[in-house]
C-alpha cells in the first residue's frame, strides 16, 4: 500500500495519477475533505481507500503506542498534507499541522522501515538571496516558511539515527493542474487563465523591491515534472536527504502572462500596484540551486515556463 497524504490536493492528487499510470492502484488518499470541491482531484483516478486525515493520524498514534490500529502494510508514504497559505498567521495552528502531524508520521514510518517523502518548501529561504540547502541561507517571512523549516531542521537532528529513506522536497513555486480548490493560492498561470477566458485583462504586480513591472522572478516548476522528481526517488530507496525542487532557473511573472495571452491569441496585462500587506514578506526573485538533487543521479527534465503553461493550458482546454 502506498499512502498519500494531501492526496486530494494539488501536488498530491498528481501523484495519485501518475501512480494510477504506473499500474499502482493500493492507494490510500488521506486528506480533510471538509472542502468537499476537491473530490473532482480524484474523480478519474483510481483508490483503494480513503481516510480523514484526523481518523489517520489517530491509527498512526495508536500504533505508536502499540494499541490496537487498523492501518494496512505500507510501503511507502508521500507526505504532501500541509496548509500551504503563505497569509495564514495562526501559528499555532501551523505548527500543529505542518510540523507535529509530519513528526508522528516519520517517526511511524522509521519505526516500520517505510520510505517518507515529504513536501518542504522553498518559502524556508523568505529573505535569503542564496537558494542552497544549507542552514545559513534559511530566512523565512511567514510562520508557513517557519513550519516547514522547523521540521526540516527536526529530521536534520535525525540523520543518522533514522533507519529508512526519508526525502524532503523543497517545492518552489510548482503550477499546473488539479490546483483549482486553491483559490487566491492557485498560481499566476491559473489566475491569468481565469481572467482571459472572463474576457479580463490580465493582472500583475508592479514595480516593486528593484523589479520593474512583472519582471519580480521565480523559479516556476510543472507539477508533472515535480512529481515524476517524487516517483524517481520512489524507484531509489538508496537515496536520501532534502532537496530543492525546482528547474534551476528564475523566470518572469511576465512571462507566464505572454504565454498566456500567446495560446489564446487575446489580452493584455495590466500591472495592479504591489499589496501592503505583502511588503516584506514576499519572495521577488528565486532559482532553485539543483546541484545537490542531481548529484544524487536524477535527471528528470524540467519544463520552461513557456512549455509549462502551454502543456498546462492544454489541459484546462481539454
Amino acid at each position: 500500500m502506498i499512502v498519500v497524504t494531501g492526496g486530494a490536493g494539488f501536488i498530491g492528487a498528481n501523484i495519485v495519477k501518475a501512480l494510477n499510470a504506473r499500474g499502482r492502484t493500493d492507494i490510500m488518499v488521506v486528506d480533510d475533505l471538509r472542502d468537499g470541491t476537491k473530490f473532482v482531484n480524484l474523480a478519474d483516478c483510481t483508490l483503494a481507500d480513503y481516510r480523514d486525515k484526523d481518523d489517520f493520524i489517530k491509527s498512526v498514534e495508536a500504533a505508536l503506542r502499540g494499541e490496537p490500529h487498523d492501518l494496512p502494510s505500507i510501503e511507502a508514504v508521500f507526505h504532501e498534507g500541509a496548509c500551504s497559505d503563505t497569509t495564514e498567521w495562526d501559528g499555532r495552528f501551523m505548527l500543529q499541522n505542518n510540523y507535529a502531524y509530519s513528526k508522528t508520521l516519520l517517526n511511524y514510518c522509521d519505526h516500520h522501515g517505510i520510505a517518507f517523502l515529504y513536501a518542504s518548501s522553498a518559502a524556508t529561504y523568505g529573505g535569503s538571496s542564496v537558494f542552497k540547502e544549507a542552514p545559513e541561507f534559511e530566512k523565512p517571512l511567514n510562520v508557513y516558511g517557519y513550519s516547514k523549516l522547523l521540521f526540516d531542521q527536526h529530521v536534520r537532528q535525525r540523520w543518522h539515527d533514522l533507519t529508512t529513506q526519508v526525502v524532503g522536497f523543497r517545492y518552489f513555486n510548482v503550477y499546473g493542474p488539479r490546483e483549482q480548490h486553491k483559490d487566491k493560492m492557485a498560481s499566476v498561470a491559473y489566475h491569468n487563465h481565469r481572467q482571459v477566458r472572463n474576457g479580463e485583462n490580465l493582472k500583475l504586480f508592479g514595480a516593486y523591491d528593484g523589479y520593474e513591472a512583472g519582471m519580480q522572478s521565480r523559479d516556476f516548476v510543472y507539477v508533472g515534472d515535480v512529481v515524476d522528481v517524487n516517483l524517481w526517488f520512489l524507484d531509489h530507496p538508496e537515496r536520501s536527504g532534502i532537496f530543492n525542487l525546482g528547474t534551476g532557473r528564475a523566470e518572469p511573472f511576465k512571462a507566464i502572462g505572454e504565454a498566456v495571452t500567446d495560446f489564446y491569441g487575446r489580452g493584455q496585462i495590466d500591472y495592479i500596484d504591489f499589496p501592503d500587506e505583502l511588503k516584506g514578506r514576499y519572495q521577488s526573485y528565486t532559482r532553485a540551486d539543483i546541484e545537490h538533487l542531481r548529484e544524487t543521479g536524477c535527471d528528470v527534465e524540467f519544463k520552461t515556463v513557456a512549455e509549462g503553461v502551454k502543456a498546462y493550458l492544454e489541459w484546462l482546454n481539454g
